[in-house]
């Protein structure tokens, strides 16, 4: 089973981009704590059309999300003739778990999540 939840801030700025003119895709890097020390790994995150667009348009370096997906790897070979490989999240389901701008409340109180990715 490829099911993947992780919990983290937004180390990057969303990228957005028109895969077609159907389809969008939005990148970011996570940053996920490490349990217990003061060090963190940086996850590639991939979301698609409407989750893509609700992701660009909220979510900016530092705020806290919480991410379900599965795992993708890729492969290719870079201009230098060396072979690189690359693991990335596609998300299913970005749930926003910082404040909007302007309010104090806790993540608690805010009300919406991006839709599930089509």
């Amino acid at each position: 089973m490829n099911v993947v939840t992780l919990i983290g801030n937004l180390a990057t700025e969303v990228e957005l981009k028109d895969v077609d003119e159907e389809r969008q895709v939005a990148n970011f890097l996570l940053a996920v704590d490490r349990p217990g020390k003061d060090e963190a790994d940086f996850v590639r995150i991939s979301t698609w059309n409407k989750q893509a667009e609700t992701c660009a348009r909220y979510l900016t370096k530092g705020k806290r999300v919480a991410v379900d997906g599965r795992l993708r790897s890729s492969s290719w070979e870079d201009s230098d003739g060396n072979k690189r490989n690359a693991i990335e999240v596609v998300a299913n389901r970005v749930q926003f778990l910082s404040p909007p701008p302007g309010k104090e409340g806790s993540a608690a109180d805010v009300p919406f999540e991006t839709a599930a990715a089509s």
